[in-house]
Parts: C-alpha cells; structure tokens; sequence
C-alpha cells in the first residue's frame, strides 16, 4: 500500500484555517480555558482548526474536553458529561469553564464571552448560546439487536404503517465515500419523529439494520443527522473509530472537513486511532495529558512515552518523522549496544518536543523510572543545553543539511547513491541529474525526498530518506559520532535526572 493521500486538497486546509482566523463562521466555539475541570487547572484549548481530534491515554481528559466544549451550548446538559454524585464529588464545588465564542447573531462583529460554573450543587451558565449540538457518543456502536429500544422491531406483531423511503441523495453519496460501498437501496423507515430504523439491500436482497455492521449503521446515522442539521452546527463524536476500517476512519474525518466547508459544520472528536489524525493539520491536533493540553501533532505511540508507559528506559523526542528516522539511523549504526533501551518519538515542531522533555524531567512519577532527552533541528530557536538533556541536529531544516551534503558531493556520490535507491549502478547518471534538478527546483525541504523519489522512478520516499542519510553518516563521522556519544552516555545513566 502506498502512503496515505487525503482527497482533502492543500489549498482547501488553508481555506478552512483562513476561515476560522477571520471570524467567518455564523456560530463557532473560538477558544475555552478549562479554570479547574478534573485534573485540569488553567488550561487553554483553542479551536484554529473547524475539526478537531482530541488524543490521550484512557483517563488523560480527552472527554473532559469534549464535554467542556458541549455544555457551552444551551441544548446540551451538563450531567450529559458531568454528573454530579452526593458521594466523593465535593470538589465540583470549585470548577469552572469559560468561553470565547463566534455569535453572529449576538455580535456580528466581535466574539462574545461566556463561562459555566458549578456552584451549590448545580451548574450556572450564563446567556446561553443557542446553537445546533449533534452528539454522537459511544453507544452509536451498539448493534442494533443488543439496543432496547429497537428491541420491539423484533416481534412479527410489531405494527409499522409507514413506508421505508430511500436516503436522500447527499447522503447516500457521503456514506458511499465513507464506507466504500454503495448504499442507494438502503432505505430510512421513520418509526417516530425521533427515532429511525434502516433497510439495507442490493436491489435484489433486503435486510434489516440488525444485520449491519456497527460501524456502517453508526456511519448511516451520523451523517444523515449532519445533513439533516442546518449551517454552524457543532458535531460531537466520541472515539470516532469505533467499529469502522482504518480507510474509513480517515474517510469520516475527511467528510467532517467536508461539511465544515460546505455547511459551516464545527466537530470535535476523540480518538485512540492514528488512521483520524493523517487528513489533518498540527492546528486541528489537541493531546491530553494528565490535565495539560497541548495543540499539534503526536503519534499514538509518543503519548505512551510521554506517559512513562513504555518497556524502554530512554525516550528521544525529536521534531517530525524525518528527524526521528535521522536520529534512529545513528543508533542502529553507532548506539547498537543500547537499541532496545531506546524509544525515538516525533512531536510536532521544536516547541512541543522541548516542552514534553522539560514537563518529563518535572514529573517526579515518570523521570524517576524514564529518562528523557530532545534532539531538536538546528533551526529551532530553543537553546541547546546538554545538562537539560537537550541537543541539536547539525544544520538548519534537517532535510536540507542531509540532502544538500550529497548533492553538493553527488559527482563523487551517484553510483553509490543509485545503489542505494535499488538502482543499477549504470544508472548513476540519471540519479545525478535528478539530484541536480530537485536541487534548482525544490522549494520545501519537507518535499525533497519524495521529490527525488519520483523523478528517480515511483521510488518510496522511505526508500529515498534512507539512502541520504546513509550517505550524510558515512561523510560525516564526527557530527553522527557527537550525537551518538550524547545519547549512549544518557542512556548508561543510573537513573533520569528528576528537577524539583
């Protein structure tokens, strides 16, 4: 399988960020501050992105989030998310949350501010915003032959006197997209006017929703209820995953990008699945974290690092998935004693990979039993300091210091290059204008190995990456060495350096 290509266009994530930068929405929570909520205290969470993925470890906050979001809108209770027990929950007395929110038809040209508290037992809200709120929770995955109230659908006796009705013809379209199947004799029977029951079938056979897949009927609901809901409206889905293929887990995340396009939609969801996070932005990313919340990228599996829920004894953070591979490549060549001691995680950008370190060597519960380093790029603006366990790549942007090694060597360079790439060695020639070409060419240094990979012949960009780094170690002993000397020495350490 090749690597992953959204259907939603560059130039369309721009639109939807310039969007919500400009105030351009009807009705649009712009930002909350989490006063003291759970584990959270003082805590911002802004919303630059119109789809939002909520990541965490279980109990990290990500629903604490997404309820803090809901229960700014007057449709939505907060016992939804927040109940209150007369037993163990006195601390509720103090929380509080509040919000700067788009409302057009409040103020048309300036955000509002509003705040919800729990006082004397109960929440206040203050001038509530009337707002569509479309909630999806986790119950959606039930199957509907375990969901009580489809139950009495079962019986021969159940009288219906209606008649299914197709689905409308948008949706039949974004379900199609979603699930990778067509869907137009699917049929809607409306039971009451809040609850519905689908009929699946091919044209030929039919068959009652107690036959679908979880997933394919929670996908049918939650975008027949979008397409149903009018402009502006906030969608909430809990572990958007659930039930569904990795392809159409990033298929509904791109449908919400869709609709935050076509019908001014807001979504917020929360997700273990790495599948959600690939169509979108570092903006549209929050990780919650045992009560901090951090905007941008992080895989699944640097969260289980940050955590201190890992079996190595060292955790590297670097800035993106080049300069993790950069720095594994070191270690695997130069660091081999201590390879399986070693976990290198990609954060998104200079700021989160210093601020995780600097969080880590703080948490007496992690740094006491995980210890932490952060090789950040050397354009980063954050200083170097080896006692913090901070050091830097050599260079500026670290696709340009490896790549501009080789092809400013390449005339000496191509045939080992060529072989490098799985090429024939007589094809050192054409792998030498490729390389000089890309290098009059090329205007992001994040795109000049999958540059390379193309002109060279649908080479994987992995394939590519590898073989200049390769390349740059073998050239460069003593800036690899410098590295590998830092990260050995803090993995010989006795224990990680804890700072009161």
């Amino acid at each position: 399988m090749g690597p992953y290509q959204s259907e939603i266009r560059d130039s369309q994530v721009r639109e939807l960020l310039q969007k919500v930068k400009a105030n351009n929405y009807g009705s649009y929570l712009r930002r909350m501050k989490l006063l003291k909520v759970r584990a959270f205290q003082n805590e911002n969470v802004e919303f630059d992105f119109p789809v939002t993925a909520l990541i965490g470890t279980n109990g990290g906050g990500k629903s604490t989030i997404l309820g803090a979001a809901a229960i700014a809108h007057k449709s939505i209770r907060p016992a939804l998310f927040f109940p209150k027990s007369f037993i163990g929950d006195e601390t509720m007395s103090e929380w509080g949350i509040s919000y700067d929110i788009v409302q057009k038809a409040k103020n048309p040209t300036q955000s509002v501010q509003r705040s919800a508290k729990f006082k004397r037992s109960k929440w206040v809200r203050d001038d509530l915003i009337e707002r569509p709120v479309l909630y999806f929770g986790i119950q959606r995955t039930v199957p509907a032959g375990e969901r009580r109230e489809f139950k009495k659908f079962a019986t021969v006796n159940y009288p219906f006197s209606g008649k299914p009705t197709e689905l409308i013809a948008e949706v039949q379209r974004q379900v199609a997209k979603v699930l990778g199947k067509d869907v137009s004799k699917f049929q809607h029977a409306a039971i009451s006017e809040s609850q519905s029951f689908y009929v699946g079938g091919d044209g030929n056979i039919t068959y009652s929703e107690f036959h679908f897949g979880a997933g394919e009927s929670s996908v049918i609901r939650m975008v027949s209820e979008i397409e149903a809901a009018p402009a502006n409206a906030l969608i909430l889905i809990e572990e958007i995953e659930n039930g569904l293929h990795p392809v159409a887990v990033r298929r509904m995340v791109e449908y919400l990008m869709d609709v935050a396009g076509r019908k001014s939609a807001q979504s917020i969801f929360t997700t273990h699945s790495e599948d959600a996070l690939l169509p979108l932005p570092n903006e549209a990313i929050w990780s919650s974290i045992d009560g901090k919340a951090r905007q941008g990228k992080v895989s699944i599996e640097a969260l289980r690092a940050i955590t201190g829920r890992i079996d190595e004894s060292l955790a590297i953070f670097v800035e993106d998935l080049f300069a993790k591979e950069w720095v594994e490549s070191i270690i695997r060549n130069l660091v081999a004693e201590h390879i399986d001691e070693i976990g290198v995680y990609a954060v998104s950008g200079d700021g989160q990979a210093y601020s995780i370190h600097s969080s880590h060597r703080k948490n007496p519960a992690i740094a006491k039993k995980l210890k932490s380093i952060c090789i950040l790029d050397g354009d980063s603006p954050k200083p170097a300091d080896e006692n913090a366990g901070v050091i830097k790549l050599p260079g500026q942007a670290p696709e340009s210091e490896v790549f501009n090694y080789v092809a400013s060597n390449i005339e000496v360079l191509s045939m080992k290059l060529a072989v490098a790439l799985h090429l024939q060695p007589e094809q050192e020639e054409r792998v030498k204008a490729v390389v000089k070409e890309v290098n009059q060419t090329n205007r992001d240094p994040h795109l000049i190995f999958s540059q390379v990979g193309q002109k060279a012949g649908l080479i994987p960009v992995a394939i590519v990456s590898s073989a200049f780094i390769g390349l740059w170690m073998q050239g460069n002993p003593r800036e690899a060495q410098r590295i590998a000397d830092f990260i050995a020495g803090k993995a010989e350490e006795e224990t990680a350096p804890y700072l009161d």
